[in-house]
């Protein structure tokens, strides 16, 4: 791979789903759904097409199901997952081989933007609830509201925020420029979750 180009977007490896995730991306996905406990592999890149070609090296090469393979007009994204870690991680390394690529050629994430929005009042949940593919939000809890570009990364986000704490799963979306996660839960709660998206984004190195 030596088109200037190209740009690896996103390189995101979540090491074990978390139930609530896992269930979320299994009733939205297009492809094999993923159950907990697996591990996943989110890779985005810029032009998108070349996800045709890295997937299906991935594929043949590893014993992983892949789940997801979306081209749009900017950026394109695949999702690999599978029960053995050493599968996912081999995917990984695939993926890398087939572009020419190492890890820190990736670009590091940003948090576009965070709100905790606290008490929420009963009509705007019942508007939110239209949109949410997960958990219902109830009136007076407390909502996390993240955005993450390159937006693949906000499955990462998502995953650990949901190992930290108690917080229910209302809406991940994890295509075009932002990734978007809605949480809700008690504000204690939600707090931890935060800190433990905003520190699972943070900790990626890369361009």
């Amino acid at each position: 791979m030596t088109d200037s180009d190209f740009q690896l977007r996103a390189y995101v490896h979540l090491d074990r789903m978390q139930p609530q995730y896992a269930a979320f991306v299994g009733a939205i996905t297009q492809g094999d759904p993923p159950i907990e406990g697996m591990a996943s592999l989110y890779v985005e890149m810029a032009p998108g097409n070349w996800v045709f070609r890295v997937i299906d090296k991935v594929v043949k090469s590893t014993d992983v199901r892949p789940g997801a393979q979306v081209v749009e007009r900017e950026f394109g994204m695949f999702e690999v997952h599978s029960l053995s870690q050493a599968d996912v991680l081999r995917a990984g390394e695939v993926t890398l081989e087939e572009l020419g690529r190492t890890l820190a050629d990736r670009v590091r994430p940003e948090i576009a933007s965070m709100q905790v929005i606290t008490n929420v009042n009963p009509y705007q949940a019942q508007l939110l609830n239209r949109f949410s593919r997960g958990t219902m939000l109830v009136a007076g809890q407390t909502m996390l509201v993240i955005e993450v570009a390159p937006a693949a990364y906000i499955n990462l986000a998502a995953n650990e925020a949901e190992k930290a704490a108690p917080v229910n799963l209302m809406h991940v979306t994890s295509v075009g420029r932002f990734g978007r996660l809605w949480m809700a839960g008690r504000e204690a709660d939600i707090l931890a979750a935060r800190d433990a998206a905003v520190a699972s984004v943070e900790a990626i190195r890369g361009m």
